[in-house]
Formats: C-alpha cells, sequence, structure tokens
C-alpha cells in the first residue's frame, strides 16, 4: 500500500496542464451502449474510475480501443444485460449504464452502485424516471435492480424532486430511444450533462431545451456513432487554483477558464485569477479572506470543492463559513484537518473555519475523492512533512497530481507504506 509525503512551506511556480473532466468522461462513456455504430471521446483522462468503466463496458460487449486520451467504442450487440457487484461496486457512475441498456434491450440488472461514503446518493430518483417511460422495476433482496421494458420504452413525462446530474444523465439517454415524446423537468444542468446533452444530439437524438430546467425528448428508432470531446476539468482547475493560493504561488492552469471557476467564491476569498491565451494565472498576492459559501448544484458552489475549500480557508484571516447542502457525510475530511491544527467546528450541515491557523504535517487518513486531495492542499502549506494513507481515492479522480505538483516544485512523491515507515 503507497502513501503520499509532503513536504509543506514551498510556494507553486509554473504551470499546470488541467486535463479532461472525470465526471464528463464517465457521463458520456455508456452512451455507447445505445448504438451499433462507433462512438469515439477525445480528452479522456487516464483513471482508475475511467478504468473501471472500460472494464464494466467491456463485459456488456463493448469493443473498446484506447491511444492516449482516445476512447472509440464499438457495441454492435449487447453481449450482457447484467452490471455485478464485483465492477459496479467500485463507483457510484456504474448506475449509468441501466438506462441505456433498458433502452437498448429492453432488460437490465446493475447492482447497486459503491464509491466514496460521502453520505446518501439515491438513486430512487432514477428508477421513478425509467417508470415514467414504461419500465417495470423490481429492488432484489440481493442488492440489485432489474428493469423491464419488453415492448420498450415510451415517452413520458418526470419532474426530479432534487436535482440529479446521473439521474438526468440516465433517463435522458433511456428517453432518446423511447417512442414519443418525453418531457423531464428539474433536470441538472452541470456542464457535463450539457456535453452529454450535445453528444445524444450528435448521434441523432432530437433534444430540445439544453441548458434549461426543462428536456423535450423526441424519441428515435435508432442512434448513430459520434465523436466527442470530454470538457476540461473544473473540479480539477478549482483544485489547483487552490493549490497555487495556499502556498501563496503563482501557477499558469492550461486548459482553463474564467468559466470553468468559481470565480465569486474564489475571488471573494482573496484569490486574483487572470485570463491568458493558453489559460489562467491564479494567485493570492494579498492574502486570503474569510468567506461563507454553500454548495448547491450547478451554476451554484460546487460541492466537489468543498473539502479543498476548507484546507483554503484555514489560512483566512477571520471566520469562515460553510454549509454542505448536497451530502450530509462530506465533512470527514476535518478530523483529518484538525489534526494538522486546523480550526474548524463543525455543527450539522456547517462548518465554521477560523484562520489564519499554523498548520503541522502528521499522519492523516483521506476518507474519499475530494477529502484525499483537501489533506495534499493542506500538507503543501504545512510546516514539515504531512503522510497521506489511503491514496487510492486519489487515483480515481486526479491524473499525475504528484507530477503536476512536482513541476511547479512542490515537494510530493508517493512511496510505498513500509519505506515511509523507516525513512
Amino acid at each position: 500500500m503507497d502513501i503520499i509525503c509532503v513536504k509543506g512551506g514551498i510556494p507553486l511556480q509554473g504551470s499546470i496542464d488541467i486535463s479532461g473532466s472525470k465526471n464528463g468522461a464517465l457521463i458520456l462513456m455508456p452512451a455507447a451502449l445505445l448504438t451499433k455504430d462507433i462512438l469515439t471521446l477525445t480528452n479522456v483522462p487516464n483513471l482508475v474510475d475511467t478504468h473501471n468503466m472500460i472494464v464494466l463496458l467491456k463485459q456488456h460487449g463493448v469493443c473498446v480501443e484506447q491511444h492516449k486520451d482516445q476512447f472509440q467504442a464499438h457495441t454492435p450487440s449487447i453481449k450482457s444485460t447484467v452490471a455485478p457487484h464485483s465492477i459496479v461496486s467500485r463507483m457510484r457512475a456504474s448506475i449509468l449504464v441501466l438506462g441505456p441498456l433498458l433502452a437498448r434491450t429492453g432488460h437490465a440488472q446493475v447492482a447497486l452502485p459503491g464509491g466514496c461514503a460521502i453520505g446518501a446518493r439515491p438513486i430512487n430518483w432514477h428508477l421513478k424516471g425509467l417508470e415514467a417511460l414504461g419500465a417495470c422495476i423490481e429492488l432484489t433482496e440481493t442488492g440489485c435492480i432489474k428493469a423491464r421494458a419488453p415492448h420498450g420504452l415510451r415517452g413520458g413525462y418526470y419532474r426530479f424532486p432534487l436535482i440529479s446530474v446521473t439521474g438526468t444523465a440516465n433517463v435522458m439517454m433511456a428517453a432518446c430511444l423511447a417512442k414519443g415524446q418525453t418531457t423531464l423537468e428539474n433536470v441538472a444542468q452541470e456542464p457535463e450533462v450539457i456535453i452529454l446533452a450535445r453528444c445524444l444530439q450528435k448521434m441523432g437524438a432530437r433534444i430540445e431545451g439544453i441548458g434549461t430546467p426543462t428536456l423535450c425528448i423526441e424519441g428515435v428508432s435508432r442512434l448513430n456513432g459520434a465523436t466527442q470531446t470530454v470538457p476540461v476539468d473544473r473540479i480539477e482547475a478549482g483544485t489547483y487554483a487552490i493549490a497555487s493560493a495556499i502556498t501563496k504561488g503563482k501557477v499558469l492552469l492550461r486548459n482553463a477558464n474564467t468559466q470553468l471557476l468559481p470565480m465569486d467564491a474564489l475571488q471573494k476569498a482573496g484569490l486574483e485569477i487572470h485570463p491568458q491565451e493558453d489559460g489562467v494565472v491564479v494567485s493570492a498576492p494579498h492574502g486570503l479572506s474569510p468567506v461563507q459559501l454553500e454548495t448547491a448544484p450547478f451554476p451554484g458552489f460546487s460541492t466537489d470543492l468543498q473539502a479543498q475549500t476548507i484546507a483554503l480557508l484555514t489560512q483566512a484571516s477571520g471566520q469562515s463559513i460553510i454549509t454542505e447542502n448536497i451530502f450530509e457525510g462530506r465533512f470527514m475530511h476535518v478530523p483529518e484537518l484538525q489534526r494538522m491544527g486546523a480550526s474548524i467546528r463543525v455543527d450539522g450541515a456547517r462548518s465554521y473555519i477560523t484562520g489564519i491557523t499554523p498548520l503541522t504535517g502528521t499522519q492523516v487518513v483521506a476518507t474519499d475523492l475530494r477529502a484525499s486531495v483537501s489533506l495534499i492542499l493542506a500538507g503543501l502549506q504545512a510546516k514539515g512533512t504531512t503522510f497521506i494513507h489511503h491514496i487510492h481515492h486519489l487515483d480515481r479522480g486526479y491524473e499525475n497530481l504528484e507530477k503536476k505538483l512536482s513541476l511547479c516544485g512542490a515537494s510530493i512523491k508517493r512511496v510505498a507504506l513500509d519505506h515511509a515507515a523507516t525513512s
């Protein structure tokens, strides 16, 4: 088992290439199940989660070819409509094969998905949305979703009780092959959902209302192949913007732009963000200021940047408040930051962060993907060395993180646990 060792106190200087979006790639890849033709995706990040999705798609019969950041999928026939627990348990995005399998074949069996333990991510909205399209769905005692539509799906109406990114994607993909018109209300408007809708349009889907709270989809009998570029990862861009600021450095984020970043939140916290021809330059030359933020669906402040921002605000002069409205279990990084000296109090869905607080390197444990990178950010600022355990979470969502940070001067390395204990 490996750990990451970070020696803090070094201002980051240089440039970082922002990779393709993890969430964008995972939403797009299951669309290969909807067509017999070839779906090509470019700018696909090299991550554990994308590898797991490929493994899942292959067992459904998808022929996958990869070359660098290009993913090419061909599904002339579906060989299996069962998504087994052994694969699905590795990531939540596995649920996204349910809608395409059901639409293409009329039946699907998908184990309940796994992933980071950051609270409930109810899939009942996926299921209710598919039932609105005529699917018959059963939850088995062994933790499987059995869905049937032996005569095909039909258009229908569904309003999501709360906004769901994967729920929107799942039902939207299924509706593209349903007979008649489907209306979906209160849908997610995240950039990743918009890219999926645009890709489906390239494949021949008839979708109106893209980027609005309501989607109208006229089903078609078949979809074609297409080529789609995965967008730049806005969460990775935000993470490295915070890395620049927390270390009092100055970093060019290549491929990024101001539309990718939560500009209002970051600028209120004291970050200066200057657009360049090939990206944006981020620094915090005048120090950090306390802020009050609430996580919310896009275009609100992303829950996927909450942990990183808490690490940043330990270095802001005064008290900050962050309210977590999306996942109830997403403050598990706080005790680990407290071990490093952070002054943070959690009261229900709110965290109160008091700075400026000196951080000191120590042994910490990552509990989920974004928590792991928040500890690395804290380690970059802390005095001494921070040892981050359970970094398998990190590899699910950040491509070449140690290399990218090292090229900007950070002292960071991945070592075997036994080596770290003796060094």
